[in-house]
């Protein structure tokens, strides 16, 4: 113990302390530069604003930074296809050279769902389950029925439409609906005289149907052809039918007078 006290006084010690310290010193300045250089520390780009841009327009901007990419796809309807929707990082973020940022494109072709059961629904109801399935509600049209707003009908591009059916997200998709009218009666329009187009407008505006179309005789213009008997007709015991009844016809193109 005396001997090593001893050996700490001598300048050999001193001289080897020296020499450790420093070499760890060294060391870690190598170490500490190698490692600036290394992530080029305080060097970089800021990112710029891609979000918005064409896919197209968006690669140029990056390939001239020297940044690279990657391309995700979503489709959100109501927007034009092949735009940057996202980025990451965010704009304006700062960033090393060559980075990798990542596009979120809006893709043009429509992913298919399967169509929800909305039938008998309320319309508030069936219009939340159409949205939740990236759906929209078309054209809504009523008929009579005891059963007021609740749909009856489902239709796409003219088509019936069934549960399970598949169709492109972001499809408009028509209803008719209840008018909650269904018990109500409305007068017999006389329609004897009328051709087949007057005889529409005139149900449609008593809240009837035109029902079966038969025709007697030689047909030689239709457009012109009127109506020669319907049934129900209006008569002594019935003057009144329920909303939404149909009413057949019967066509001539002989003269009633």
């Amino acid at each position: 113990m005396a001997n090593f006290l001893s050996y700490l006084k001598t300048k050999s010690f001193r001289n080897n302390l020296v020499a450790a310290v420093a070499t760890v010193v060294g060391l870690l300045l190598i170490a500490f530069f190698s490692l600036r250089y290394y992530t080029k520390h305080g060097q970089g780009l800021n990112v710029p604003v891609v979000k918005g841009l064409s896919f197209n327009q968006a690669v140029s901007k990056l390939e001239e930074l020297g940044l690279r990419y990657e391309v995700d796809s979503v489709y959100i309807m109501d927007m034009p296809p092949g735009i940057v929707i996202d980025q990451d990082p965010e704009a304006n973020t700062f960033v090393k050279d060559n980075r990798t940022i990542y596009l979120t494109i809006n893709t043009a072709q429509a992913p298919n769902v399967k169509f929800p059961d909305i039938q008998f629904k309320s319309f508030i109801e069936a219009q939340a389950i159409i949205a939740s399935f990236g759906l929209k509600v078309g054209d809504t049209a009523y008929k009579a029925d005891v059963s007021r707003d609740v749909v009856l009908e489902i239709s796409f591009g003219g088509s019936a439409v069934h549960p399970g059916d598949v169709i492109p997200k972001g499809s408009k998709i028509d209803l008719l609906l209840g008018d909650g009218r269904g018990n109500e009666e409305v007068e017999i329009p006389t329609l004897m005289g009328f051709t087949k187009d007057e005889a529409v407008f005139s149900l449609k505006g008593s809240n009837l149907k035109l029902g079966i179309i038969t025709y007697e005789g030689n047909i030689t213009d239709t457009a012109n052809a009127v109506i020669i008997m319907q049934s129900p007709v209006l008569s002594d015991t019935l003057s009144k039918v329920k909303i939404g009844t149909p009413v057949n016809i019967t066509l001539s193109n002989k003269n009633l007078n």
